[in-house]
């Protein structure tokens, strides 16, 4: 299944965000590719709050794994600096992946044979200065009327695609 937005704005990003935080479980892994700047750590910050993370949330770019706790463990990797797979496992990074939190990765794509098989694929891209694309494929957690239902309320109506 695969589903997209349009977002216009931090605040719809974090907004989207927020509610598919209501669709992760306990050892779900969001691996998040985009360009720099295309929003990725600001959809990872609407869905720390909707897991109820109440610290700021920052992209971990110089030590790669930030930690957070809300109704969930959540586990905020950036992936951007670092220069091969070996760092990852070093840092312990298969007790995450496959641990009881939620993993959300930026720059995903660096580690793609790393990620579990059902690993939920969010890919941001511009479409113009302030919007984005947002697709979520693979094992999305938004089947059937849970996924009308996101899909609904997100944007509040202002999703660019067809109901």
């Amino acid at each position: 299944m695969e589903y997209r937005w349009i977002t216009e704005g931090p605040e719809q990003t974090q907004s989207l965000g927020r509610k598919l935080a209501d669709f992760l479980h306990p050892g779900a892994v969001a691996a998040l590719t985009g360009e720099l700047g295309s929003g990725k750590t600001c959809l990872i910050q609407g869905i720390c709050q909707g897991l109820g993370v109440t610290d700021p949330v920052t992209s971990p770019a110089f030590v790669i794994i930030n930690e957070y706790q809300g109704r969930l463990p959540v586990y905020h990797f950036d992936l951007y600096r670092i220069k091969n797979i070996e760092e990852l496992y070093q840092l312990g990074c298969e007790e995450y992946l496959y641990g009881f939190g939620v993993c959300l990765i930026e720059w995903a794509e660096r580690v793609e044979g790393l990620l579990p098989k059902d690993s939920i694929r969010v890919s941001l891209r511009w479409k113009a200065e302030s919007k984005r694309e947002i697709v979520l494929k693979g094992r999305v957690p938004l089947r059937g009327a849970n996924g009308d239902k996101i899909h609904r309320e997100c944007m509040s109506g202002r999703s660019e695609l067809p109901p």
